[in-house]
């Protein structure tokens, strides 16, 4: 797996971490061990700058992805060949006080926000209950199974 990371911020961050996550999703995902996948940490006025870009909506937000869209993801084949997936920009700022309101850390927020991008990526949302309830219970499995695979080691 290709994963480059871009901090373009102050806020030092634990970018192995995002990495090993990064690998976890795409491995639990079936995506190609060769694909390639951009991670962008932003502060909150590029952020914004996105969001009112690509969105229309005021205001920094967590997370933002672009997939490729040069290939078709299925959950029961995954992706039997290299693919770009795409980028995802991630604001760590928003993702602290996201963090301070869960009750939990914010690398752990961080990789949150990093396996809801790249199931956007893969083509996952949850505008519709049935959607939310599919991608954000995927969502979980993977951070769940990550963590775990962390207490092993």
């Amino acid at each position: 797996m290709s994963t480059e990371i871009y901090n373009e911020t102050q806020v030092e961050l634990d970018e192995q971490r995002v990495l090993n996550l990064a690998a976890f999703a795409l491995d639990f995902m079936q995506v190609h061990p060769l694909s390639e996948l951009g991670i962008k940490f932003v502060d909150e006025q590029a952020m914004e700058a996105y969001h009112l870009e690509f969105m229309d909506e005021p205001g920094p937000t967590d997370v933002m992805s672009w997939p490729s869209g040069e290939f078709a993801y299925a959950r029961d084949e995954g992706l039997p060949s290299p693919v770009d997936l795409g980028s995802i920009a991630i604001c760590p700022s928003v993702a602290e006080k996201q963090a301070v309101a869960a009750g939990h850390e914010t690398i752990n927020e961080i990789l949150l926000l990093t396996t809801h991008g790249i199931l956007h990526l893969l083509g996952y949302d949850h505008a519709e209950p049935e959607e939310h309830a599919i991608m954000f219970g995927i969502q979980g499995d993977i951070l769940l199974s990550f963590y775990a695979s962390e207490a092993k080691a």
